[in-house]
């Protein structure tokens, strides 16, 4: 028993959550008042004769046909993560080892990805500061230039240096 309790605990959790056969018309968005109304456009040929007992301020039918409805859009795919959290527990052996690739899986790789992420944009905006006035780019050239034509002074690296204390 204890062998196959890594796929009995992921058959409970598909099983319960995973809808095999999603219905088109049921499972995307639930009816509305909006959903029984029916679309119309005025009618280009109309028939005099069927407006005879219809008041001056109504619309009469025969003036209006029913607009054709789109096509119903395909269901949407399981973008949760719980298929591949499935096959990743897949062959675990026992509880110990979901437990561990569901620490790995949830928080240590999400916390490495931040710490990566943040790494890169701390790099990026520390070389971006150093690299406006100072760079041989055609980028930097024509910020000097606009500076000089504005008449503005140029901020040195030491002024750069203090800002950033």
């Amino acid at each position: 028993m204890a062998s196959n309790a890594p796929s009995e605990i992921g058959s409970i959790l598909q099983s319960v959550s995973i809808n095999r056969h999603p219905s088109p018309t049921h499972d995307i968005n639930p009816s509305t008042a909006a959903s029984a109304k029916q679309p119309v456009r005025f009618s280009s040929h109309r028939d005099p004769d069927a407006d005879s007992n219809v008041d001056e301020d109504e619309i009469p039918l025969s003036a209006l046909e029913p607009m054709p409805r789109r096509g119903t859009m395909p269901p949407l795919p399981d973008m949760r993560f719980e298929q591949s959290y499935l096959k990743s527990i897949e062959h675990a052996e026992g509880w110990k080892g979901v437990l561990w690739i569901t620490v790995r899986d949830q928080v240590i790789f999400c916390f490495a990805q931040g710490v990566l992420w943040q790494l890169i944009l701390n790099g990026w905006r520390h070389w971006n500061k150093s690299a406006q006035f100072s760079g041989k780019t055609v980028g930097s050239k024509i910020r000097r230039w606009w500076w000089g034509v504005n008449g503005w002074k140029l901020p040195t690296a030491k002024e750069h240096y203090k800002k950033e204390l």
